[in-house]
């Protein structure tokens, strides 16, 4: 019994003791339980006897407005409703028989509460002993049915708000019902027997009348309306009637308490079984997690290991041992801080510290171990903390999956992928990694050495690319045998094209040193196949301190530098010049806005005189583009046409010149402005010369601009002339057959034979302006008379007309209409200018 339990019977056992008094302010002396009620603190009880006036619940003063006083509010609900509730006749509850005899029936056994199991046959008890469960005591008792259904009523407003019942009260009420009849056949008993009244408190709890306040409540109620509403007999002292109220009062408690006990011992023994089996089904789980974790652990295909924060290795399975190659007892014990491997990554033990430090849960990196034999095991390892229920590190556990295998594979595709697949030298990925990092700000300084073999397409064009791919192997050894420190890199970059990247604060002198070894080490012949390759290298230098360039802008200067090399005859090593890259870079931009200058229309043509040297008069004009670049302004030929030639954009753009040199001449004829007719000139150019379509291109021009043919003079350069064979001379005659004259223009700066004259389909010689310099002022230079007075009566003898250029001089221009010069052109008598202004003739000389 709960000492809850215990108090609420000591408290009734006080109330209901009685010693006789007449006054019935009695206090009872009760029995153990009351003593442990009062020990536990609750207060004795008090019992008004024969004062206490009908009708007043228990809990409040006779007379007073309380929930349980005479004129509180529960007392008259309870009264009204009571009288609501038995103004009808009315049958007990189910399984409660009618009495043998007189108007009321007495119930034999108590209900059943609703969803429990029945409370079992009670037998009432009448004056002659027990009364059999079923039958009335022998005479009826005092007070019909409708005092008992009231009695049930008044007892159920007064237990049901300290219930947790399930049932309504309505149906609580019915249930009070043989409850009540019980009490009342006990208390009618002769002779008096209190002990059925025990089952009265069993039946109570089993409807869950539990709380701690209800057992006052149910003795309350008896004590105050059971006398009230089922009378002893008439013959029975009133005294006597309330002493057996008391004893009833006291055995009903009992029974509660027993009933409340057992339960209580039940619940508390369904909880401890429950407890345990719910202890034994964590241990089951327990031990199969542990073995699941074990058969996880010794069959995992990858190594597993724990090991304390301390690094102590405490366990590892089968997989792990076979990675190390030892046996599990050789592994376990060891301290994973001994596991050191120099290509150990900085950031591995880094990583390690803070993790059985706790600041971090979890790591993953590739990690290289020594195995027993001495070999290299690679892993892939990933390490995770373990910690207690307080959250403090504990164990690390470790996986490990050996990529030894893939570690392999990666390294032989790095190397192919960072390699020359033809040389085995480091490729331009490689050196550009390289290069990157030596740029790094805060690193040395450093130096570039771009190289390139001169000459090396003829070696493929005649001999096959199999032997040139030879060559670059040989090549390829013996610049690799130049590089003699480790800071030295020799990679290939392509083709013919070699580099070499070195660094230290003497990185300038020793890239110089390092070229004059490159090109000693090529000076020797390479032999192939019985046969002696000769090979001869550019090299370009670049050199400057990290952080200030970046990779591109390096390899940029030492391209340029190498090809200045190769133009100064090859064979030898140029340093970086920033100006000469500054030109590069300019010709380059030059060379990528061509296209679009031409789509732009930003061309144009000046028109120089062509002056005839015996009547000072205007016999044509030579054709001379310009550039008005919308950054550099008006560029010349020489800044251009050179970039047009190497892109082939020479040939739209020549036969551009030529359309609008055509259209002016037919427009200068159509004038009629001038005595006789004017010739225009339009250089030719040697891509010019060479494309296919240059016949068909000028008669095109001809005909769509009207110009007769004669009037057309077209300038090749003797250079590009120079060894001619007559397929390539065939456009020209051509053209000249049509009646286009052919100039050969700068003559005297080849090395043409004097004979070679005959065959070429020219009509006119333009002398260069070094022939006539020294002729500028006066006296003249006697060897260059010779020398024009010469070529004059040579181009005569041959019927070619003789043209100077460069005539600067009124003396220059006289001393050559002396000589017999047939026209001239030069700032002397005019500068390239606009067509209208073509017969402005200034006849100053340029020096004044």
């Amino acid at each position: 019994m709960s000492p809850l339990d215990t108090a609420a019977v000591g408290r009734v056992a006080g109330r209901c003791g009685r010693d006789g008094d007449a006054d019935g302010d009695v206090e009872g002396d009760g029995d153990r339980d009351q003593d442990r009620g009062r020990g536990q603190g609750w207060d004795r009880g008090r019992v008004r006897g024969r004062d206490r006036s009908p009708g007043v619940l228990p809990g409040g003063p006779s007379g007073t407005d309380g929930p349980s006083g005479a004129g509180g509010p529960r007392a008259r609900n309870a009264h009204a409703q009571m009288d609501r509730d038995v103004r009808g006749p009315g049958a007990g509850g189910e399984g409660v028989p009618a009495a043998a005899a007189g108007d009321s029936s007495v119930p034999s056994a108590v209900p059943s509460a609703p969803g429990r199991a029945p409370a079992g046959p009670l037998s009432g008890q009448g004056p002659g002993g027990p009364v059999p469960a079923g039958q009335a005591p022998a005479g009826p008792p005092p007070g019909g049915h409708d005092a008992l259904r009231r009695f049930a009523a008044v007892w159920s407003r007064s237990v049901y708000p300290a219930t947790a019942t399930s049932m309504t009260r309505a149906e609580f009420e019915d249930y009070l019902v043989p409850l009540a009849a019980l009490l009342r056949t006990a208390l009618h008993s002769q002779p008096f027997d209190p002990e059925p009244a025990a089952e009265v408190g069993v039946a109570l709890v089993r409807a869950h009348c539990t709380d701690p306040d209800a057992l006052s409540l149910i003795l309350g109620a008896i004590d105050s309306y059971l006398v009230l509403y089922c009378p002893p007999d008439p013959g029975l002292p009133e005294e006597e009637g309330r002493a057996r109220c008391s004893r009833l009062q006291h055995t009903v408690a009992a029974g509660f308490a027993r009933a409340l006990r057992e339960r209580t011992l039940a619940e508390q023994e369904a909880l401890s079984r429950a407890a345990l089996a719910a202890q034994a089904e964590t241990e089951r789980a327990l031990h199969t997690s542990e073995e699941r974790f074990r058969a996880v652990f010794e069959g995992a295909a990858i190594g597993v290991g724990i090991a304390d924060v301390e690094g102590r290795i405490m366990d590892v399975n089968d997989a792990l041992s076979r990675m190390f190659g030892t046996h599990p007892a050789e592994v376990t014990g060891r301290n994973v801080g001994e596991m050191v491997h120099p290509d150990d990554s900085p950031d591995v033990w880094g990583l390690y510290s803070e993790l059985v430090r706790g600041e971090r849960d979890y790591y993953r990196v590739e990690k290289a171990y020594y195995r027993g034999d001495g070999s290299v095991l690679w892993t892939d390892l990933s390490v995770a903390l373990l910690r207690d229920a307080h959250g403090r590190p504990q164990y690390q556990l470790a996986l490990m999956e050996d990529i030894t295998e893939r570690r392999l594979l990666h390294e032989q595709l790095r190397y192919e992928a960072t390699h020359d697949a033809l040389t085995g030298l480091p490729n331009r990925t490689l050196f550009f990694e390289r290069l990157d990092r030596a740029l790094a700000p805060g690193g040395d300084r450093f130096g570039v050495c771009y190289l390139d073999l001169d000459g090396f397409k003829a070696v493929n064009d005649s001999l096959g690319h199999a032997v040139g791919d030879r060559l670059l192997v040989a090549v390829a050894e013996r610049l690799r045998s130049c590089a003699e420190e480790p800071a030295e890199l020799v990679a290939r970059l392509g083709g013919d094209e070699f580099v070499a990247l070195l660094t230290g604060p003497t990185a300038q002198e020793d890239a110089a040193a390092l070229a004059r070894r490159m090109l000693a080490a090529l000076a020797a012949p390479v032999r192939l196949d019985g046969r002696d390759l000769s090979v001869r290298a550019s090299i370009g230098i670049v050199d400057g301190a990290s952080g200030e360039s970046g990779a591109a802008e390096v390899l940029r200067s030492a391209d340029i530098t190498m090809y200045r090399a190769k133009a100064a005859g090859g064979n030898r090593y140029e340093l970086a010049d920033a100006d000469s890259d500054a030109r590069a870079i300019a010709r380059h931009d030059l060379t990528n806005c061509l296209p679009a200058a031409l789509e732009n229309g930003e061309f144009f043509i000046e028109y120089q005189p062509l002056v005839r040297l015996t009547d000072g008069t205007v016999r044509g004009a030579e054709a001379l583009v310009r550039w008005l670049h919308p950054v550099h302004g008006v560029l010349g030929p020489d800044q251009f046409i050179p970039l047009a030639e190497n892109t082939g954009l020479i040939v739209p753009l020549g036969r551009w010149v030529l359309q609008e040199a055509a259209r002016q001449a037919r427009a200068w004829r159509a004038e009629g402005t001038c005595e006789g007719p004017l010739r225009v000139n339009v250089n030719l150019s040697p891509s010019q010369l060479r494309h296919p379509t240059l016949v068909a291109d000028t008669v095109a021009v001809l005909d769509s601009s009207g110009l007769d043919p004669s009037a057309l003079c077209l300038e090749v350069t003797e250079n590009a002339l120079i060894g001619a064979d007559e397929e390539e001379l065939r456009p020209l005659r051509q053209l000249a057959d049509l009646g286009v004259d052919i100039a050969l223009d700068d003559f005297g700066t080849g090395y043409s034979n004097l004979s070679y004259l005959r065959r070429l389909p020219v009509s006119t010689l333009k002398l260069d302006r070094s022939f006539t310099r020294g002729m500028q002022c006066a006296p003249a230079d006697p060897v260059d008379v010779k020398i024009v007075e010469g070529i004059v009566s040579l181009a005569h003898t041959l019927d070619l007309s003789v043209t100077v250029e460069g005539v600067e001089t009124g003396t220059q221009a006289e001393h050559l209409r002396v000589l017999g010069c047939d026209t001239a052109q030069g700032w002397y008598y005019a500068r390239p200018g606009p067509p209208e202004r073509l017969h402005t003739l200034s006849l100053v000389d340029a020096a004044s």
